[in-house]
């Protein structure tokens, strides 16, 4: 695996923080990407996905919500594919394989938004982003972002 080679970090105190620093990160992090988001329960990376999709201008951020029992959604804006999966109920590589995440990281302007990715090497492997999400109180949440 690669190392990242560029690092930022980022705090916020509130849900409109943090879908601020999702713009950032968009700006940041364009297409075509794959990125782990790694945090745990409640840490925010749904409300991180809200803000980026609407930040792309691939929907609204009330449209987003968690694929934790769908798996993937799908969003999309002239310039831009997104997918957000959530693979916390997959247990096997076989079952990432039936599910096509190699297929979706290969297509072009595409954006993978991947929630639990680090259960897989595989997943890691393809990442060229990582995004760290803490709870530490309330809404306050400290963000590290490392991409290539």
């Amino acid at each position: 695996m690669r190392p990242y080679t560029r690092e930022k970090r980022f705090k916020t105190r509130s849900v409109a923080g943090t879908l601020a620093i999702a713009e950032t990160i968009a700006e940041m992090l364009a297409a075509p990407r794959v990125v782990v988001l790694r945090g745990e329960l409640g840490a925010g990376k749904t409300t991180l996905v809200k803000g980026w999709v609407a930040a792309l201008g691939a929907g609204a951020e009330e449209e987003v919500t968690s694929p934790t029992f769908t798996l993937v959604h799908e969003y999309a804006s002239p310039r831009v594919k997104m997918y957000h999966l959530d693979l916390y109920r997959l247990e096997t590589e076989r079952e990432l394989a039936t599910l096509g995440f190699e297929e979706l990281a290969a297509e072009p302007a595409t954006l993978l938004l991947v929630e639990w990715g680090d259960k897989f090497p595989s997943v890691l492997e393809r990442a060229d982003a990582e995004i760290w999400m803490t709870a530490l109180q309330a809404e306050e949440r400290s963000l590290e972002v490392r991409w290539r």
